[in-house]
């Protein structure tokens, strides 16, 4: 199982930790792991590049841990908080539901 774990101080997501493998599929295989690794991945380049923002990073097999720096703006909690949207089950939009 894939557990993406938000931290959060008041309304501002402040860090995340991805750990895991989803099991659908073996290590290197996995469509599922590869999509969450493809919206991570995304979220922490768009944090450096959209944001301006350089988080400290921690990245091994399995396991991806991101730490926001103090006042990264609101920039970087949109992207934050569109990456939670794309991993969560229950915010997909009605639109893209059968």
């Amino acid at each position: 199982m894939i557990r993406v774990t938000l931290r959060w101080k008041g309304d501002e997501i402040v860090s995340f930790e991805c750990k895991g493998h989803a099991g659908f599929a073996e290590a290197g295989q996995d469509i599922v792991c590869a999509a969450v690794s493809i919206l991570t991945t995304t979220c922490v380049n768009a944090l450096e590049t959209v944001a301006g923002v350089k988080p400290e990073t921690t990245a091994e097999s399995g396991l991806m841990l991101i730490s926001l720096p103090r006042n990264a703006g609101h920039d970087a909690q949109v992207i934050l908080k569109s990456m939670r949207q794309g991993l969560s089950v229950e915010a997909q939009s009605s639109a893209f539901r059968p």
